[in-house]
């Protein structure tokens, strides 16, 4: 569905209950060291999340239909795959952990 202004229409974040925890501990981690980097870091998560939702097809291709986003000031990628009407987070994964750990979580619908 188009908007006026030519883009995609907005599509809704749903995170997967385990890549919400993996945000979570990311920041809690941030957290512990400064608290002024945790904010930055929750910035940019929620603007990714924002750039996502509203252009979900501009990030490239990756493993198994999904999509990946990576953050540019923290060592994180954002995997997610679109569906018909949202858009499923499915990690938010640190760049050194073993690409396609969350792979079961595809099976969860």
């Amino acid at each position: 569905m188009k908007c006026v202004t030519g883009g995609m229409a907005k599509l809704p974040l749903e995170f997967h209950p385990d890549a919400r925890l993996e945000a979570l501990e990311a920041y809690d981690w941030y957290a512990e060291r400064s608290q002024r980097v945790a904010y930055t870091f929750h910035d940019e998560l929620q603007g990714a999340g924002r750039a996502i939702e509203h252009n979900p097809e501009r990030w490239e291709s990756y493993l198994l239909g999904t999509h990946r986003y990576l953050m540019k000031r923290f060592p994180y990628v954002i995997v997610y795959r679109v569906a018909t009407d949202r858009v499923e987070i499915l990690a938010v994964a640190h760049g050194r952990r073993k690409p396609g750990f969350w792979k079961e979580r595809l099976e969860t619908d």
